[in-house]
């Protein structure tokens, strides 16, 4: 049976355990070293097949901009794929812009996997992963379809089997582009590499990343250029005695705890006016990891 439409789909964030730059290309790309871990806040994307070729988005909520990664990515499939069928993109934007929680990208990676099945393609999860690389550092990781440890500039990844935790995130009202922390001059880029030989299970309980080894290397530019991140950072240390930076901000996470509940509530009466906030749950595998291979 031909597919028309497919409706619900997730684009989940991802928060950075940890991310380490461990040097810089001579192109000027930045080399890292981070676990990627998918949380539960998500977008949703609905799909319309059309038979006219055209490629268009509508919105649910906050406007996106014209050329988004989604319509890049639906765009490039197309013309990879010399397809001839077009599709309506439906987004329900819930992931803030300007986190570090991957919301672009993740969104991209769910257009790329429901077209692979709407479209009837049926491409293998690396040459989707391959196309998704030249339009974020951060859509093959969401494309793969698991935690992971990544490193060069995105496109290595390794699967990663850590304790599913509770994540308190928060993102204050301000948001930070990636390109004004990267290319900072304040920026560290030569912390050292973090070398895993053998089982990366075994490197992973013996490192306990998830138990919060390791430090965000854009955290401190972050904060410099906006002093929201500290008082996030604050804010969930206080609550949740830990805190992190996640990606390029200015979200920031507390791990809450293992099992069935946190160890807390989230405090969503005490968020400062302007902030966006709520308890996550690590999902381990992507909701859509089977839509490829």
């Amino acid at each position: 049976m031909t597919l028309r439409a497919l409706f619900d789909l997730p684009a989940p964030a991802k928060l950075n355990l940890f991310l380490h730059v461990i040097g810089r290309r001579a192109d000027g790309y930045h080399l890292l070293q981070s676990p990627f871990v998918l949380i539960d806040w998500c977008d949703t994307l609905h799909l319309e097949r059309r038979v006219d070729g055209r490629v268009q988005r509508h919105d649910i909520g906050a406007t996106l901009p014209d050329d988004d990664l989604c319509l890049r990515a639906a765009r490039l499939l197309q013309a990879e794929a010399s397809q001839p069928l077009g599709v309506d993109i439906t987004i329900e934007k819930r992931l803030p812009w300007g986190a570090g929680l991957g919301g672009g990208s993740s969104d991209a990676a769910t257009v790329l996997l429901g077209l692979n099945q709407l479209w009837g393609l049926h491409w293998p999860r690396t040459r989707l992963a391959t196309l998704g690389a030249s339009l974020g550092a951060d859509v093959p990781f969401f494309i793969g379809g698991q935690d992971a440890f990544v490193e060069g500039i995105g496109e290595r990844l390794r699967p990663l089997q850590l304790p599913r935790q509770w994540y308190a995130v928060v993102k204050p009202p301000t948001p930070l582009p990636t390109a004004q922390i990267f290319t900072h001059p304040a920026l560290t880029r030569d912390t050292e590499a973090v070398i895993v030989e053998g089982s990366l299970d075994d490197a992973c309980r013996q490192m306990d990343w998830a138990g919060g080894q390791g430090r965000n290397d854009l955290q401190p530019v972050a904060e410099s250029l906006c002093p929201e991140v500290a008082q996030a950072a604050r804010w969930l240390e206080a609550r949740f005695g830990n805190s992190r930076m996640t990606g390029s901000g200015s979200a920031v996470f507390a791990r809450a705890g293992t099992g069935d509940v946190p160890v807390a509530t989230f405090p969503q009466a005490e968020l400062p006016a302007g902030w966006e906030g709520r308890m996550c749950r690590g999902l381990g595998r992507h909701p859509l990891a089977d839509w490829a291979d």
